[in-house]
C-alpha cells in the first residue's frame, strides 16, 4: 500500500492524527505520523499525482495539520503541486482542443484537476487554482459531440473504470457521482464561489449544472426519487425515465452526494428551489430502507460513515429539520454496525477504517476546531 496514497493508504492516518491533535492540541502522534509520511519518496509525477496520491495528498494533509513545524515543508510542496497543476491543465485543453471526450481521471475529484483545485482552494492559492476554475466552467458550459449526438463537456470518453468498454458504454458514459462524476466539479464551483474565488462563466456553469442535475431527478420504482449513477448514450438520449430501481445511497456515486452538490450550487446562486429539491431527495434516500439495505459496510466512500457525514453537513444547510431529525439514528446505525463487523480491509480514508475513525470523532469532539478536511469530500 502507498504511504503517499490518501484514499488507501498511510496518509490517511496522517490526516487522522492531524485532526485529532488539533482538537486535542497534542501533538505528539502527528509529529510522528509526519515524520513516517516522509521517510519514503512522495511520488510527483502529473500522471499519478492527485489530491488522493502523491505529492498533493502529502501537502493536503500536512494543510490541514496548521502547525507552524510543517511550514517549510509545505512550501515546497506547494510549488510542485502548482507545476502538477499547470501539466494537467496543458493537457486537458489540449484534449479540448480536439473536441474529444475527456477521460473521468482528468477532471473527477479522487485523481483529477477537480481534487487538485480543492487543494488549490484550502491554500488559497488564487493565481493557482483560477485556472481551474476556467478549465471547469468551459467543462460543464461547452457541449461536445459523441456518435453524431449532443452530450455535456464532462461526458467521459470511457466507462465508470475508466478503461475503454466494448458494451454498453462503447460511447462512453455520463457520469453523475462527486467522486467521479459532474457533481464534483459542480461542488467545486460552488465552494470557490463561497469562498470568493470567482472566475467569468462561474455562475453560468453552476447554472447549468443545476438544470442538468434538476432534469436528472427520476422518480423511483414504488415511489421517490434519486439520480442515476451513470448513463450510456443510448439511456442519456432517451431522457429521465420513470421507474428507476432504487440505488444504493452512497457518498461517492449515490443521491446523498449529488444531492450535497446541488444544494451546494443552489446555495451558491440563491436558488431556493433547486435547495429543496436537493434537501428533499436527500431525506428520501436517507429514510428509504430499499436503498439504505444496499449499504454493506461502515466506509466513507459507499458505506455508513459517508451517508451520515454527507447528511450531517446537508443537514447543516438545510431550511427545514427533517435531515437533523434523522442524524441521531444514522448515527446509531453506523455504530452498531461497526459492532457488528470488521470495519474495512485497510487504513486508507475511502474504504479504510481511519475514515469511519474520522468521521465519529469530527461528528462527536465538543466544538472541534475547524480543520476543513470535509473538503476532500467536497462537502464543505
Amino acid at each position: 500500500m502507498n504511504h503517499d496514497n490518501l484514499g488507501a493508504g498511510y496518509a490517511a492516518t496522517a490526516l487522522y492524527e492531524m485532526v485529532v491533535a488539533r482538537d486535542s492540541g497534542h501533538w505528539s502522534k502527528a509529529h510522528d505520523a509526519a515524520k513516517t509520511l516522509s521517510s519514503q519518496p512522495i511520488n510527483g509525477h502529473p500522471t499519478y499525482a492527485s489530491l488522493y496520491r502523491g505529492v498533493p495528498a502529502v501537502a493536503y494533509v500536512l494543510h490541514i495539520a496548521g502547525h507552524p513545524a510543517y511550514a517549510r515543508a509545505l512550501a515546497q510542496l506547494d510549488a510542485e503541486v502548482v507545476a502538477i497543476v499547470a501539466d494537467r491543465l496543458a493537457a486537458a485543453h489540449r484534449r479540448m482542443d480536439n473536441r474529444t471526450p475527456p477521460h473521468l481521471r482528468e477532471y473527477d475529484l479522487i485523481s483529477g484537476l477537480t481534487g487538485l483545485g480543492v487543494y488549490l482552494l484550502h491554500r488559497g492559492r488564487d493565481k493557482a487554482l483560477k485556472p481551474v476554475l476556467r478549465y471547469l466552467v468551459k467543462l460543464l458550459t461547452e457541449p461536445l459531440t459523441v456518435n453524431g449526438h449532443k452530450v455535456p463537456g464532462w461526458w467521459a470518453a470511457t466507462g465508470p473504470r475508466d478503461t475503454p468498454d466494448t458494451g454498453q458504454l462503447a460511447h462512453g458514459h455520463a457520469n453523475f457521482g462527486i467522486a467521479h462524476g459532474v457533481a464534483g466539479p459542480l461542488a467545486l464551483l460552488a465552494l470557490a464561489r463561497r469562498a470568493d474565488y470567482i472566475v467569468a462563466g462561474q455562475d453560468d456553469a453552476l447554472a447549468e449544472g443545476i438544470t442538468h442535475l434538476t432534469a436528472w431527478v427520476q422518480p423511483l420504482a414504488g415511489g421517490g426519487t434519486g439520480w442515476p449513477e451513470c448513463l450510456s448514450l443510448n439511456a442519456y438520449l432517451q431522457g429521465p425515465q420513470p421507474g428507476a430501481a432504487p440505488s444504493r445511497p452512497s457518498w461517492c456515486y449515490g443521491t446523498p452526494g449529488i444531492a450535497r452538490a446541488l444544494q451546494l450550487a443552489a446555495l451558491a446562486l440563491h436558488d431556493d428551489t433547486a435547495r429543496r429539491l436537493a434537501e428533499y431527495t436527500a431525506l428520501q434516500a436517507i429514510t428509504d430502507p430499499r436503498q439504505t439495505d444496499q449499504i454493506t459496510d461502515t466506509s466513507l466512500c459507499h458505506g455508513w460513515a459517508g451517508l451520515l457525514l454527507t447528511a450531517d453537513r446537508i443537514a447543516a444547510d438545510a431550511a427545514s429539520p427533517g435531515l437533523t431529525q434523522v442524524l441521531p439514528a444514522l448515527y446509531d446505525r453506523l455504530t452498531t454496525e461497526m459492532a457488528r463487523r470488521q470495519t474495512t480491509e485497510h487504513n486508507g480514508l475511502l474504504t479504510g477504517h481511519v475514515g469511519v475513525l474520522l468521521t465519529l470523532h469530527t461528528l462527536t469532539t465538543v466544538r472541534p476546531v475547524d480543520s476543513g478536511w470535509e473538503t476532500c469530500l467536497l462537502l464543505d
